[in-house]
């Protein structure tokens, strides 16, 4: 019983000791995307009708009666 526990945890531990993360090309790819997400999001953000509407948005909670 001792050896098959003790043969269970080596392999657990090899298991648990492998490489998981993201190599330099995949943080690189990554960061790209996230760069052209953030962009993509801020077109939208500062087109003239979105904008028009978040401007309305704040108007009405600064001219909201407490």
């Amino acid at each position: 019983m001792r050896e098959k526990t003790v043969k269970a945890w080596a392999l657990l531990r090899k298991r648990c000791r492998r490489d998981a993360g993201m190599v330099t090309s995949e943080y690189a790819m990554g960061i790209i995307a996230a760069v052209g997400f953030a962009l993509l999001l801020y077109e939208v953000v500062t087109s003239g009708q979105v904008k028009a509407e978040l401007q309305s948005i704040v108007k009405r909670a600064l001219s909201a009666r407490m």
